[in-house]
């Protein structure tokens, strides 16, 4: 099918159509149209456009080319008449307009320009449709580089902020171990009781998946009474640090399984991990 289509956007059709092929020229398209019957359906519908552009631009012929046609016809019809009579009847013809060429050779002309101007277009729109095609890619190739420089770029701001919180003495790496209901699981919180941060550390994390309905929901264990510092999803492609809730004072954290957009109350018969400071 690329062929045909290469072949029909060649302007072959429209050159064929308008009488603008050589003879042998003219003999492969003919070819080409008994093997491919979808190139037959595409000349018929390019000569009913010319057929509807000649209707449209046709131009009345001028009294002068009309009174000259007339007077050949008459000139015709007398000589024959007077064929057929004697001498001494013979009608005299009067002396012919002498033809002028310049209706001729300009009514060529613009045919010559006519099919000059269709093959133009022709080779034009076919420009414009693989111009279009590039554009399309490069707008493509574009998107994907920029999604790809933007996902490099958060890789690398989750890179710097769990560098900055390895480094920075005042984070405490609490450790969260499974419990009976998932007994394999375990998460590091960072804790910064000085700047009351609370980061979840996604590239450590061993939990469960947790479907759409649910959620994890963070504890802080503050003088034994539950704090809520948000919920999150496990999610296998996030490796980054995830910030929660502020907090100054907690001697716990934990995660239970809520229902999605977290509850206040924990669910403790659905405590996952828990880990003291």
């Amino acid at each position: 099918m690329e062929e045909i289509r290469l072949y029909i956007e060649s302007g072959v059709l429209e050159l064929y159509a308008a009488g603008g092929l050589k003879p042998e020229e003219r003999e492969e398209v003919d070819a080409m149209l008994l093997k491919h019957p979808i190139l037959k359906s595409e000349l018929d519908e390019i000569e009913e456009s010319l057929e509807k552009y000649a209707r449209a631009y046709a131009l009345n012929p001028s009294e002068k080319l009309r009174e000259k046609t007339l007077g050949n016809l008459l000139a015709v019809h007398e000589n024959t008449i007077n064929q057929s009579l004697p001498s001494e009847q013979k009608i005299i013809a009067l002396p012919a307009v002498r033809e002028n060429s310049f209706f001729k050779y300009a009514f060529a002309a613009s045919v010559a320009l006519l099919i000059m101007s269709i093959a133009a277009l022709v080779v034009m729109n076919s420009r414009l449709r693989e111009t279009n095609q590039q554009l399309a890619v490069l707008q493509g190739s574009n998107q994907q580089f920029s999604n790809q420089v933007n996902y490099l770029n958060d890789q690398l701001s989750s890179s710097d902020v769990a560098l900055g919180v390895l480094r920075n003495p005042e984070f405490k790496m609490v450790k969260l171990a499974g419990t009976k209901q998932a007994p394999q699981a375990s998460m590091m919180i960072a804790f910064n009781p000085v700047q009351k941060e609370v980061m979840i550390d996604m590239a450590s994390m061993k939990m469960p998946a947790n479907d759409a309905e649910h959620q994890y929901q963070l504890w802080a264990l503050v003088d034994g009474k539950p704090v809520d510092l948000g919920v999150f999803d496990m999610k296998a492609e996030e490796d980054g640090m995830v910030r929660m809730k502020a907090i100054e004072n907690a001697q716990a954290f934990a995660v239970t399984l809520e229902r999605r957009g977290g509850s206040s109350v924990p669910t403790m018969e659905q405590m996952m991990v828990l880990g003291t400071i």
